[in-house]
């Protein structure tokens, strides 16, 4: 096949479908004899280094044969899909070398350790208190609590859940926390 120097837009358009319908070789080398040196040369432009830059090209143009199919020419001209998979791969290099090491002795990586005797004896004494004092709401405030606290939802999803306006689901809620706090005390909440 004989490319022209500087094909149109038609014609990589062709040479694209081609390559997408028929996995025509002479098709992607026409694409790759046009698009590969201008690949290289807006990747050194970008701040890549001579070998780089020709791995971006290689990579792009290998991408452009696996995904051709893909090509919407409604979507992007040809010559826009080929520079943005190009762009792609060099980010995606980019964030691969610039991920930072992991430090083993991270303190964020360590098990939490292991709370003192005293500590966990006051949080099950609370716990327990918690539990005793909650035997004495009515089951709907106690069902609102445990849906508020234990299970962490939102008023607004307790009130799709029970079927009650969010307004009753917030003064219910309101309501048990008040009892709560004058059957156990301020300083348990």
């Amino acid at each position: 096949m004989t490319q022209t120097a500087n094909p149109d837009a038609q014609s990589l358009a062709e040479w694209m479908r081609r390559l997408a319908e028929d996995q025509d070789r002479d098709a992607f080398a026409a694409l790759f004899e046009y698009f590969a040196p201008r690949i290289k040369a807006y990747m050194m432009r970008s701040g890549s280094d001579d070998v780089s830059a020709e791995e971006f090209a290689q990579e792009a143009m290998l991408m452009v044969w696996r995904r051709a199919a893909s090509f919407d020419p409604a979507q992007a001209s040809v010559a826009t899909w080929v520079f943005t998979i190009a762009r792609n791969k060099r980010i995606d290099a980019f964030r691969r070398n610039n991920r930072p090491e992991l430090d083993p002795d991270d303190p964020l990586l360590l098990p939490a350790a292991e709370p003192m005797q005293d500590d966990k004896l006051e949080e099950d004494q609370t716990a327990d208190a918690i539990r005793t004092a909650m035997a004495d709401l009515p089951a709907e405030q106690v069902r609102m609590l445990k849906m508020a606290f234990y299970e962490d939802k939102a008023h607004s999803e307790i009130a799709e859940e029970t079927g009650l306006p969010l307004g009753t689901v917030k003064s219910r809620l309101r309501l048990a926390m008040g009892k709560l706090r004058t059957i156990l005390g301020d300083s348990e909440l």
